[in-house]
């Protein structure tokens, strides 16, 4: 099996991810999204690969202006995810100060 091949397994099993998260209606909003916006990465990262290999006739990883701008979608996708739990987290610990109080 190629890594084409297993990259194009994997997404299955996140959209199981996915659906189970929404489902449970107990993800923070704002990291759900990331999760979501976690499939922008993997469709600009596919015509991304495509495009630096049939003009650059390299991996995309060789491509560094390519790569990068792929990435930037993954680096936003991580962002929302640590603060829709950040937020999340500090939402708890205001309920526990008020409970103390």
């Amino acid at each position: 099996m190629n890594k084409e091949s297993l990259f194009a397994i994997s997404l299955f099993p996140y959209l199981g991810f996915l659906w189970f998260l929404t489902k449970s209606k107990q993800t923070p909003r704002l990291a759900l999204i990331g999760f979501y916006v976690l499939l922008i990465f993997v469709a600009v990262t596919i015509p991304a690969g495509i495009y630096a290999k049939q003009v650059y006739g390299e991996e995309l990883a060789n491509v560094d202006w390519l790569h990068g701008s792929a990435e930037l979608f993954l680096t936003f996708s991580n962002i929302l995810v640590v603060l829709g739990f950040r937020q999340a987290v500090m939402n708890l610990r205001g309920k526990d100060e008020k409970a103390k109080a």
